[in-house]
């Protein structure tokens, strides 16, 4: 539960106090002479004394010894140089106050939200509400799923104490923020959910759960036998390894009068892969329960997209299936037709995800996409380059990829645009024996994987992310657990709500 306030004083009745700090602060923040004497005495000889660090991300505990005063403790959260602050280090030092609020169990939690602030205030009450909102359902996340011993759940009431009080920009930020924040959650335990518990037909109905969330979403799923009809060939050549059915998962969310030029968001949905028999080493096949990250942040954005309920009609295409070995597996050196009519050799099976991706975007055309942004957990080329820092793209259209752009860092997800070129074009185009190859070698791996599902597209405005590495990491961040990281959701639900595109 969020609530706003003005002002914060000794009265208020909170716990827990989460006061920013930085290193370009002259003193403490003024907020807190509302406070008692005897915590302000406390207070100045720790600022003094350099006990309150205000290096990023760095957390100082403060006791209040007050007795019969409901605040019992003091958070310093580090911003470093509040005149360098981005949007990146506002959100993970929301998410460091938080996780540092849930180690002390207390219920009333207070936050002085202007102590946030960049020195030039430059993001604005929205974005800030909007980044504080989204970091309290997200920080604390855990995926516990199958724990049978499990921590204690406790409710947490934060109030915001934030000058212009409960502004219309504040509501909207607290309303945004938590629409992102269940969104990036679905999306993170999707992906963390083990293949036995998420194969495609579970997939299919985890989409049609969010339909029967949200009025302005209807869902629609294709199976096997329509897939066949459809000559959905490159999904169903991916999917004959496995006994598992494939799937054609399709939302819509209509947020205009009527059905036009909706903007398709493409997820690769492997919900596991073993690479085939182009099988991968066992160490590489561990974490692949994650192949299914696109498939999952398009969910995602669709859950936040029906809390945010934008003025614009969004389409969710995922092709659904596992990448397994038996005896009807696809095997290198097949060749397939797909549902756009173009032939593909088959050099390398666990080059799969482009597989069902081209029909998928091309299926996406066929229902009338006006632009289309695929997303999938593609080239171990990509983890490569960027690690799990940043997400890579690919575009044909600039002005499709500067709102996209924008969109990323109005809600501060790193994304970097590799190049395209002929020759890379021709890699693509490099059979001998059909119009194109699946994986024609380890240069420019990323690339030609992209512009694989490019060549699909036709003259469509496109956009290609891959989040091989930043849809699953190996670490904990302050935004969250190891594991499913919900990367994103938070920019295909923001390009959802843009106006000039």
């Amino acid at each position: 539960m969020l609530a706003v306030e003005k002002k914060w004083s000794k009265k208020s009745r909170d716990q827990v106090l989460v006061v920013g700090v930085s290193e370009d602060d002259e003193g403490l923040p003024e907020e807190l002479e509302k406070g008692s004497k005897s915590m302000l005495t406390a207070l100045n000889r720790q600022w003094t004394d350099g006990t309150i660090a205000t290096k990023k991300a760095k957390v100082t505990n403060m006791t209040v010894l007050d007795e019969g005063e409901p605040l019992q403790q003091l958070i310093f959260v580090g911003l470093g140089l509040r005149s360098s602050l981005t949007l990146a280090g506002l959100k993970e030092a929301f998410g460091t106050a938080v996780k540092a609020v849930h180690e002390h169990k207390a219920a009333r939690v207070g936050v002085l939200l202007d102590t946030f602030r960049d020195k030039a205030d430059s993001f604005g009450d929205e974005v800030v509400t909007q980044a504080l909102s989204d970091a309290v359902l997200t920080a604390p996340y855990r995926f516990d799923i199958y724990k049978t011993k499990k921590e204690e759940q406790q409710n947490f009431t934060y109030t915001i104490y934030v000058q212009s009080g409960e502004s219309e920009a504040v509501r909207a930020g607290i309303h945004q923020g938590r629409a992102f924040g269940q969104g990036v959650n679905l999306a993170r335990t999707l992906v963390n959910l083990p293949a036995n518990d998420l194969p495609p037909v579970a997939l299919a109905e985890e989409a049609e759960a969010i339909a029967n969330r949200h009025e302005k979403i209807s869902a629609e799923i294709l199976d096997i036998n329509e897939l066949r009809s459809l000559g959905m060939h490159a999904l169903l050549a991916v999917n004959r390894g496995s006994e598992q059915p494939a799937q054609m998962i399709i939302l819509r969310y209509q947020g205009e009068e009527t059905w036009e030029h909706p903007l398709a968001l493409v997820g690769k949905g492997i919900t596991f892969d073993s690479g085939g028999y182009s099988i991968k080493p066992g160490h590489g096949m561990k974490t692949m329960k994650s192949d299914m990250g696109g498939a999952g942040a398009v969910l995602g954005a669709f859950e936040a997209i029906g809390h945010m309920q934008p003025r614009k009609n969004v389409m969710a295409i995922i092709p659904a299936t596992e990448n397994l070995i038996n005896g009807s597996a696809m095997k290198p050196g097949d060749v397939l037709q797909t549902f756009d009519g173009q032939t593909i050799e088959v050099n390398n099976t666990d080059a799969e995800g482009r597989l069902i991706l081209a029909d998928g975007v091309a299926y996406a055309r066929h229902l009338g996409a006006d632009k289309i942004v695929d997303i999938s957990t593609l080239t171990g080329a990509c983890v490569v380059a960027l690690g799990d820092v940043m997400t890579g793209a690919l575009s044909n259209d600039d002005a499709l990829y500067e709102v996209f752009e924008k969109s990323a860092e109005e809600i501060g997800e790193a994304v970097w645009r590799f190049p395209t070129h002929p020759r890379y074009e021709e890699m693509v185009r490099s059979s001998d024996v059909a119009d194109l190859n699946n994986s024609p070698g380890r240069e420019a791996g990323t690339i030609t994987a992209g512009l694989f599902i490019g060549a699909f597209i036709h003259e469509t405005p496109w956009i290609h992310l891959d989040v091989a590495g930043t849809a699953y990491v190996e670490r904990e961040t302050p935004l969250g657990p190891k594991g499913g990281t919900g990367v994103m959701v938070r920019t295909l639900a923001t390009l959802a709500r843009q106006s000039n595109f």
